[in-house]
């Protein structure tokens, strides 16, 4: 077996840009969040329900990474928030030289929370900080109740796990509390919300808590 010699850590570099984004956001008391999972499991709605929510009360900014398409910066710009779309071409995750550059674009000054949307994917993600304080892995029912033991390091990794599209869970045969029990299982003390379009209650809970990680931002 050969062993190519890179000659540096690429997971280093990532981090070490990573490290410099966050400061800069600590600096500008910028509460930023990393929202993770696959296609389908409800990214966008959940952050555009943050959005709703929250716009009014503080200033918010997104980057929204995708491979290709800018459909989802859309739907944001529709907002009337600030929108970086960032497209990684082959790549299947965003890293921190890619919210490096969009940073630049993005008014610190007048910004309390920046919603990073990751690409959809369970699996790339998981090796590139980008800054966030924040590392959120979002799940949908409609994956199947065996997904969290097939991608553990996401949701090892993760600061908060949110079970998406609960109300149709019984309809796809898919029993969520054996989801939160295996994210427990990987990850004993994350908080794990459940959470359904159609239920306020549960966006509530998903806003709120980030709304308390805006807060204490601004009280640092």
């Amino acid at each position: 077996m050969h062993v190519i010699d890179m000659g540096h850590d690429v997971y280093k570099a990532n981090d070490k840009v990573a490290e410099k984004n966050k400061k800069k956001l600590d600096k500008y008391q910028v509460f930023s969040v990393n929202v993770m999972g696959a296609i389908g499991s409800g990214k966008t709605t959940l952050i555009e329900e943050v959005i709703r929510q929250l716009k009014d009360k503080y200033k918010i900014a997104v980057i929204a990474g995708d491979v290709i398409a800018e459909m989802d910066s859309s739907r944001f710009r529709k907002l009337d928030v600030p929108t970086i779309p960032v497209n990684t071409g082959k790549e299947c995750h965003l890293d921190a030289k890619l919210v490096e550059k969009a940073l630049d674009e993005i008014d610190l000054n007048n910004t309390d929370l920046l919603l990073i949307e990751n690409v959809g994917n369970l699996i790339c993600p998981v090796d590139f900080k980008l800054g966030e304080h924040l590392r959120v892995v979002i799940v949908s029912v409609t994956e199947g109740d065996d997904i969290i033991l097939k991608h553990p390091m996401i949701f090892k990794t993760s600061n908060l796990a949110v079970i998406n599209k609960v109300d149709i869970a019984h309809a796809v045969d898919v029993d969520a509390e054996k989801m939160r029990d295996d994210i427990l299982s990987l990850n004993p003390n994350v908080p794990v919300i459940l959470t359904s379009k159609h239920d306020w209650e549960s966006l509530e809970t998903w806003i709120s808590f980030i709304e308390l990680g805006v807060k204490k931002s601004q009280n640092r």
